[in-house]
């Protein structure tokens, strides 16, 4: 993950940016109901007390336990997921992933893609489970059509969406242990980070894209920057709710926030382009040269969340040092 921050007129990088009855015969029952038939026809009603019992015991005896079976041709759609899935082990069971799905390096990436899917072209790989983040409409009835598992996990809402999704795909995958082992340790990663909260005291703007959307504190993002102490300018702009305001230019510029991440780097924004727009030079963190530069990896909520949270903790140590 790449963050490069803009500080005293020079640029410093750092690796930054979330479901069985045993069926037994009571004997007691049978020979119980049988004691009326006895005084009637004692030899008959022994012998069908008795074969009642013995097919009792076959029954019970004969019971097998079912091994769980697990997919060994697994298709991901979705990045986030790539990366869970490898981080628990179930990388060898992953046969092909989507375009955009380019981490770890040994992921299977192909020009399959998540968000325009095309059912014919994942059927080629013959996979017994496909993980989405997105499903256009028909994605995931013709993938059943096909007799292929298909399980939609989608952006995370909270931290607690990443813990839900890493223990759903390790119960999918056979790799429960590993999932659980993952989430205690991105747990105590982040809950150290939130002992030194370095951004106690500074606002924050987060860029979604150019049109100035953004997130705000209740968003998964957002929750990752609050670890760290930081208040969120776009908090008070949300009327709806939603987590994911548009905001004016002149909002942002009143607001006068001391950091402004920038999700949109990846497509060209920077310290530059912001000295562009008009009013944008007199903002703090502009004039501060404290503008943080994410990769594409500030848009997941996988594993690596807490190398993106180390990465701004660093910038903003490095900032206020």
């Amino acid at each position: 993950m790449l963050i490069s921050k803009l500080g005293n007129k020079r640029r410093t990088t750092a690796l930054v940016v979330l479901s069985l009855l045993l069926l037994g015969a009571s004997c007691g029952s049978s020979t119980g109901s049988n004691q009326v038939a006895i005084s009637a026809n004692q030899e008959t009603a022994t012998t069908e007390a008795t074969t009642t019992t013995t097919e009792a015991v076959d029954e019970t005896t004969t019971t097998e336990v079912m091994e769980p079976e697990f997919p060994e041709a697994i298709i991901s759609l979705s990045p986030t997921a790539t990366e869970i899935l490898f981080a628990i082990g179930a990388g060898g069971q992953v046969v092909a992933v989507d375009e955009y799905s380019t981490y770890p390096e040994e992921a299977p990436t192909t020009d399959l893609s998540g968000f325009t899917p095309n059912i014919e072209a994942i059927a080629e790989y013959e996979p017994d489970l496909v993980v989405i983040s997105y499903d256009p409409g028909d994605l995931v009835v013709g993938l059943e059509l096909l007799d292929i598992d298909v399980v939609m996990q989608g952006t995370a809402l909270s931290v607690e969406d990443t813990y839900s999704q890493i223990t759903e795909l390790g119960e999918l995958t056979g790799h429960s242990e590993e999932a659980q082992e993952l989430s205690d340790s991105i747990s105590a990663d982040l809950a150290s980070l939130a002992e030194n909260p370095v951004g106690t005291g500074l606002t924050y703007f987060h860029e979604v894209d150019a049109t100035l959307y953004t997130a705000t504190s209740s968003t998964f993002i957002g929750q990752l920057y609050a670890l760290l102490g930081l208040e969120n300018i776009a908090d008070p702009a949300d009327e709806q709710g939603w987590g994911y305001p548009q905001l004016s230019p002149e909002y942002i510029v009143s607001a006068n926030p001391d950091l402004i991440f920038l999700a949109d780097a990846i497509y060209g924004e920077s310290l530059d382009t912001l000295m562009e727009r008009p009013g944008w030079s007199e903002i703090t963190a502009v004039q501060n040269y404290a503008v943080i530069e994410l990769d594409e990896t500030s848009g997941r909520w996988g594993p690596r969340i807490v190398d993106f949270l180390t990465g701004i903790h660093a910038a903003i140590t490095d900032l206020t040092s």
